[in-house]
């Protein structure tokens, strides 16, 4: 082997070693983490791109989505750590993994609350959380230590067992998944109901509030939940009657713009992915001409 193969051989070795180095670094990456005040006794608690709430009032604490174990055991800790009371109640807002894993660290001290969707998929499909003890079918009252918290089925939408929670006292509502502020639907709209995740907007706008606080995202405003809204409303239109007119899924794509939201955020690489979404559902229902 000559010198010049070697050297190039041993250049290969070196670049491996640091590609595979460069892996393991970004697989120990902690994960982002914070604990910040919403306003009055809410607080927004993060995990990398997903957010949850935590309720402190002089009785007990409630917490909601767990998101996964590892996660939940921090905002445990962190719990224990700023406000030394039991955690009384988790309210899980939808039956899906990414948000509701973990749910079994809280179970020593609280009562899991669900909709009775919720329940019934955790079971089903065998999530890796916590089997809700309470649920409801359309809505329920938590109260806890002089605060209140009414929680809302919003029916068939993003999943069909997604509930919003209405913190009265601070004029918050907890909604995930629903809602993003200032960004087009995350990608391919999986587990979605079409118009009823319209219906499920408008039931929240009708509700009393000031603030919403995402499950992804920064937190909103009412004009936020509105432009979304309209979002989707015109999306929708779009894509049925496309769909009506008996247009391809290619032809939609490559037709439908919606120029005006073309600063909405992840429209670039998203947008044609929610046509396709919305697509595949209204043709389960329509048939073209």
């Amino acid at each position: 082997m000559n010198i010049t193969l070697k050297r190039l051989l041993a250049g290969f070795l070196v670049l491996a070693i640091g590609i595979a180095a460069g892996d393991a670094f970004a697989q120990k990456k902690p994960p982002k983490r914070s604990f910040t005040k919403i306003t009055g006794d809410l607080y927004r608690v993060q995990n990398n791109f997903h957010f949850s709430v935590v309720l402190d009032t002089k009785d007990g604490v409630i917490v909601t989505d767990p998101v996964n174990a590892e996660f939940a055991t921090w905002v445990k800790a962190e719990v224990k750590k700023r406000f030394n009371k039991p955690i009384k109640y988790l309210i899980l807002s939808h039956d899906h993994r990414d948000h509701i894993a973990g749910g079994e660290v809280f179970t020593d001290t609280a009562t899991v609350i669900a909709h009775e969707n919720t329940r019934a998929n955790i079971i089903a499909e065998k999530r890796p959380t916590a089997v809700p003890d309470l649920t409801f079918a359309n809505s329920m009252k938590v109260e806890l230590g002089g605060k209140t918290v009414e929680l809302s089925y919003v029916g068939p939408s993003h999943s069909n067992s997604m509930i919003v929670m209405n913190f009265t006292n601070e004029r918050t509502i907890y909604i995930v998944d629903l809602f993003t502020k200032n960004r087009v639907g995350f990608k391919g709209l999986a587990d979605s109901y079409w118009p009823g995740w319209i219906n499920a907007l408008k039931k929240v706008e009708s509700m009393d509030f000031d603030t919403l606080a995402p499950g992804h995202g920064a937190l909103g405003t009412r004009a936020d939940l509105a432009a979304h809204r309209t979002y989707y409303e015109d999306l929708y239109k779009a894509v049925l009657d496309g769909a009506r007119a008996g247009k391809s899924l290619a032809e939609l794509q490559g037709s439908i713009k919606l120029e005006k939201y073309k600063s909405l955020g992840m429209y670039g690489k998203w947008f044609k992915m929610n046509i396709e979404g919305i697509y595949k559902r209204v043709t389960l229902q329509r048939r073209g001409n």
